[in-house]
């Protein structure tokens, strides 16, 4: 018999999208699922549309708000699947993901994580840009992306990293999972096709996270320093890297006209205070 797939979806106020992202789990061709619904304290309105999916959805999961990360793992614990699919409840996969990464799951065991090349979409749902993932090793992703958090994976592996770490809770914690993930040893598979389908919204957790984007990564670098330390060539070019992006982002600012013309201002009012 195949595999059981337990596809877990964390939704927050989410009801202009939450339908579109249920449908595309149950419109999966591979047939041996579960879809798992934490409800993590939203509002009326996604409450009622989640009602209105409740044929499509084997387990709901109501709480209080605690936050993505402690509703994935909640949801995970509760999970029957020997794999686990993660999907956001914004986002989508296209119906024949599931069937291909099972089957690579199955047949190449030192896979612990596959994924694909991911287009990106608006609010509206229209294409505006794409991500091809590396699928590269620990050393690499700790560093670089090398997966989105929407992937399939061995419940095997969440319980060998102790699940998302509830520290990471202001975003990024899908892609300190990754590296926690790949330092067991486990491989990403990248599927070189675009199966999934990313929400880029103007109020997104993404977007917040840029915000908290120093600690998280302090924390991640810090959890993980053997990495940097042991992997210094790959370390020092990273930080040179970045100096130099942040560098080449402030000469732009100062060639833009608006900063020229706001110096001309500037300097033009001191020569005319008395």
């Amino acid at each position: 018999m195949s595999p059981k797939v337990s596809i877990i979806i964390p939704c927050y106020n989410d009801a202009d999208y939450v339908e579109e992202s249920v449908k595309s789990a149950y419109e999966l061709t591979y047939r041996n699922k579960e879809i798992i619904v934490v409800d993590d304290g939203s509002d009326q309105q996604t409450k009622a549309v989640l009602k209105k999916l409740d044929s499509k959805i084997d387990k709901l999961i109501s709480q209080d708000n605690v936050g993505v990360v402690s509703a994935r793992n909640s949801a995970i614990g509760l999970a029957q699947g020997e794999y686990i699919l993660t999907l956001d409840s914004d986002d989508y996969f296209a119906p024949q993901f599931l069937e291909k990464s099972v089957k690579i799951l199955e047949e190449k065991k030192n896979v612990g994580m596959v994924t694909c090349w991911t287009t990106k979409i608006d609010e509206t749902g229209n294409k505006i840009g794409h991500f091809k993932p590396s699928g590269a090793s620990a050393s690499k992703a700790v560093f670089y992306n090398n997966a989105p958090g929407n992937l399939l994976y061995r419940k095997v592996c969440w319980e060998d990293v102790g699940g998302y770490d509830i520290e990471m809770k202001n975003g990024n914690e899908d892609w300190e999972f990754n590296v926690a993930v790949c330092k067991k040893g486990y491989k990403v598979h990248v599927i070189k096709e675009f199966l999934f389908f990313y929400r880029v919204k103007t109020l997104s957790r993404n977007k917040t996270a840029l915000k908290h984007r120093k600690t998280t990564r302090q924390y991640a670098f810090k959890k993980h320093q053997d990495l940097l330390i042991n992997n210094i060539e790959t370390t020092i070019d990273f930080f040179l890297e970045e100096i130099e992006m942040k560098e080449n982002k402030i000469r732009k600012m100062e060639n833009s006209r608006a900063y020229k013309f706001g110096n001309f201002v500037l300097n033009t009012l001191r020569k005319l205070k008395p």
